[in-house]
């Protein structure tokens, strides 16, 4: 048996489209006129690409520190707004702790009002038990 060894070409100069109508794409080439030099003048200055202009421009490092800078500043906003939360959940939290101490401080003037009212009616009734009232 004879194996027959493809090699896989990096670029596309090995391959070969399976679709014949498919003309191969070729880096675009700007023709300029100069009408009054009456001649042609190639310029190739862009390649075909599916990058933006802004990112084929820009170096690698140039985008990472891009990159960078926007986590940092995503960061910064998350921390503020963390810092903010908390803030916001610290004076929740007096105002909650202020009104149980209000609630309670009535709760006990309530309790205190109806235990003087009681004494005060058992008073009553013990008074009227005496010998000196009923005599």
């Amino acid at each position: 048996m004879d194996t027959h060894l493809v090699s896989l070409a990096s670029s596309s100069n090995g391959r070969v489209s399976g679709k014949s109508w498919k003309t191969p794409k070729a880096p675009t080439v700007y023709v300029q006129f100069y009408p009054y030099s009456k001649r042609l003048q190639q310029l190739t200055l862009l390649r075909r690409s599916q990058l933006p202009q802004g990112v084929k421009s820009k170096s690698w490092d140039h985008r990472m520190q891009k990159t960078q800078k926007a986590l940092a500043v995503k960061k910064l906003e998350t921390e503020l707004k963390e810092e903010k939360q908390a803030e916001i959940q610290r004076r929740r939290q007096i105002t909650q702790e202020r009104k149980k101490a209000i609630e309670e401080r009535q709760r006990l003037e309530e309790d205190k009002a109806k235990m003087g009212a009681r004494k005060a009616a058992r008073l009553r009734r013990k008074a009227g038990r005496s010998k000196k009232i009923n005599g």
